[in-house]
């Protein structure tokens, strides 16, 4: 559209024109314009973004503590440049699917879906909003994308997900434990990823054999943990998803009265009694998110944004575990270990 304000040229030729004209309204135009300009320009940089934010839990138990630190660190702050519509299941998934539709309805420039098993109903939601995803599921054989380096869609962002992971977790499980032979994987088969089937490769290179434990239900543990014990299992190898994260004081629990050596993906569970865990720092991957919020923000499509895998892993070792177990864990392990727990 055409600007109705007068250039410096137009003004000069009508005031010579026209003498009758106004002197001072003919130095003050220009003026006006001038100003104009970074006014507007102004305006647009502190534009406030709205950010859409669908959890499972709610936001003091989900990930958000992260995403808005990650945010903040790229210089966004609350009520100046950025605001959040929240919507949370309170753990409750069959909300999930009606807050995503409310979120959808509020408009927000970009939907951040906290788990895998969140991501699924923001995308059925909306095929428009750009969507931010933090996953531990595979996002491919969940459907989310259509490849991890060209997603395709209106979706993007990161995934824990890293199949070499699970054999290499059995890997340092028999440098810790080298006389263990049998390993059951307590796996849901409702969390789309690859843990089990490659836990079961990796136990066939190293001579080890692996039984599955399914449960899709918090009832199903005591069930699972039996069967290990009937099946004069060693070990066991928790594959991430929700479920298990949700239920780990009791699992853990479960492996100590059964006497099963515990290994998973994430630190908190060597720290709370498991033998050793190895996998990314959580917080620093969900922190990373942010910066795919920022690049959907200045423009940047999801269809061309590769889905982040993690690349830095942390070893913890639980030394106090080991020993009650009788194990002496080999120097060489614990000089790569990241943290110890004694």
């Amino acid at each position: 559209m055409e600007s109705t304000t007068p250039d410096a040229l137009d003004l000069c030729l009508h005031w010579a024109h026209d003498p009758s004209m106004d002197r001072r309204r003919f130095l003050l135009i220009p003026l006006a314009g001038a100003l104009a300009g970074p006014l507007a320009a102004d305006a647009q940089q502190t534009r406030i973004a709205r950010l859409g934010i669908l959890l499972f839990g709610t936001p003091d138990t989900d990930s958000f503590p992260a995403i808005r630190r990650g945010l903040g660190a790229l210089g966004y702050v609350e009520g100046q440049n950025i605001i959040f519509e929240h919507r949370y299941a309170e753990r409750r998934p069959e909300r999930l699917q009606d807050l995503a539709s409310d979120l959808v309805r509020a408009k927000p420039d970009l939907i951040i879906a906290a788990g895998g098993d969140v991501a699924p109903f923001a995308k059925r939601a909306t095929g428009t909003i750009p969507i931010v995803m933090i996953t531990s599921a595979d996002p491919v054989q969940g459907g989310l994308v259509a490849s991890l380096a060209r997603p395709g869609g209106n979706v993007t962002g990161v995934t824990f997900v890293s199949s070499d992971l699970a054999g290499k977790r059995l890997q340092l499980l028999k440098e810790a434990a080298p006389l263990v032979t049998r390993v059951a994987v307590l796996w849901n088969p409702d969390h789309p990823d690859g843990e089990f089937p490659a836990t079961l490769a990796a136990g066939r290179s190293l001579g080890v054999q692996v039984q599955s434990l399914e449960v899709r239900r918090r009832d199903d543990f005591a069930g699972a943990f039996a069967a290990a014990t009937r099946e004069r299992m060693e070990a066991v190898v928790v594959a991430s998803s929700r479920l298990m994260t949700l239920n780990r004081t009791g699992i853990l629990d479960l492996a100590a009265q059964n006497r099963l050596l515990l290994v998973s993906g994430w630190g908190p569970w060597a720290a709370e009694g498991g033998l050793l865990s190895y996998g990314p720092d959580l917080d620093a991957v969900i922190r990373n998110s942010a910066t795919y919020v920022d690049r959907i923000l200045k423009g940047a499509r999801p269809a061309d944004l590769p889905v982040e895998q993690p690349t830095k892993f942390e070893l913890v070792i639980n030394l106090k575990t080991a020993k009650a177990f009788g194990l002496t864990i080999p120097p060489s392990l614990l000089a790569r270990a990241d943290r110890i727990i004694e």
